[in-house]
């Protein structure tokens, strides 16, 4: 059965639960921006760890219900593909963002330490799950022995990008184009307070229950189509409970945050593969990594490619490029519809 179960709906209402539930993402996601940005400077912890951890967390907390819900329900395929197809989608985010910035190449504009070691944490955990998947099924509790290794790296990650992003012993070159994400002195006096966090917690839950309705919306009307689970959790669910990463990506960008921006995306894919080990958790028959098909698999190695091509525009830093954005953002424009693509018609 569907994540939400509106089956009993007529197609009218899902329609207008999709269409109010993305409603709710966009007023909410602008207002998220705000408060994070604000944060990252009254906190002092700065623009891309703020993104990595809170940004990219909550506006994660639809696609992880969505994984859980269906891992829970006796759906591996759709838990899986949900998860992983959200990190392709969300990095292809990017690219719009880099559209909307016209001054210069978003990733040479928001090049730092943080976003970078927050990519290399994506590529280790990504990496991990297809070797997991490799050795014998063992389980403890029903549990794999990679769930809580996940967790761990995500944590010491978490961890070691805070004090990357504080120490500074890294920095990349300063340019005209340049946004250097720095503590504002002024904003630290003042503090964080708990009337930020209060609204920066209650909006991530409010963008947490409309990704879910979109989800659960967004299943009812594809319910009709005889699509296999995988693909529709890789390109059609994925997508629509991303819809708070690419809000929160293009009101960054539109505020001049670009740090937060590119760290909310490459945080978020972080936490999202977390999924994969709260899914694991609630799938009872076993471990779910050895549930996964050659699509999944192939949509694991996909947004792998993508992370590195990211990391890797994030270093070479080209100030501008064709239709002013960035080589990386061709490429993966390229990467992402040569990969819908094939996950229709190859699989």
């Amino acid at each position: 059965m569907p994540v939400l179960d509106i089956q009993s709906l007529d197609l009218s209402a899902v329609v207008a639960i999709f269409l109010a539930s993305g409603l709710v993402v966009l007023l909410c996601g602008v207002r998220l921006t705000r408060l994070a940005d604000g944060f990252a400077a009254r906190s002092g912890i700065g623009q891309a760890v703020t993104g990595a951890v809170v940004l990219g967390a909550l506006t994660s907390l639809s696609g992880s219900v969505t994984s859980v819900s269906a891992a829970a329900a006796g759906h591996p395929a759709l838990a899986t593909s949900n998860a992983i197809g959200g990190i392709a989608a969300q990095t292809m985010f990017l690219v719009i963002g880099d559209l909307v910035y016209r001054r210069a190449n978003l990733e040479h504009a928001a090049a730092s330490l943080p976003n970078m070691l927050s990519g290399s944490v994506l590529m280790i955990l990504l990496g991990l799950i297809p070797m997991a998947a490799l050795l014998p099924p063992v389980t403890v509790a029903g549990v794999h022995p990679l769930t809580p290794v996940l967790f761990l790296i995500y944590v010491l990650a978490v961890r070691a990008t805070d004090r990357a992003g504080r120490q500074q012993n890294w920095i990349p070159r300063q340019t005209s184009e340049t946004r250097v994400d720095q503590p504002d002195e002024q904003a630290r006096r003042i503090g964080v307070g708990l009337p930020l966090v209060l609204a920066i917690l209650g909006l991530g839950a409010v963008v947490g229950v409309a990704g879910y309705l979109i989800s659960g919306s967004a299943l009812a009307m594809a319910s009709t189509l005889g699509v296999r689970e995988g693909l529709i959790g890789a390109v059609l669910t994925s997508t629509v409970t991303s819809t708070p990463e690419l809000v929160t990506t293009l009101a960054a960008v539109r505020r001049g945050a670009l740090a937060l921006a590119v760290g909310g995306i490459v945080g978020g894919n972080t936490f999202d593969v977390l999924f994969m080990a709260f899914s694991d958790i609630a799938y009872r028959p076993g471990s779910i990594y050895h549930t996964l098909s050659p699509d999944q698999v192939f949509l694991v190695l996909l947004a792998m490619v993508m992370t590195a091509v990211l990391i890797f525009g994030l270093l070479h830093r080209e100030r501008r490029g064709f239709a002013n954005i960035g080589f990386e953002s061709a490429s993966l424009t390229v990467l992402y519809a040569g990969g819908v693509a094939a996950l229709v018609w190859a699989f």
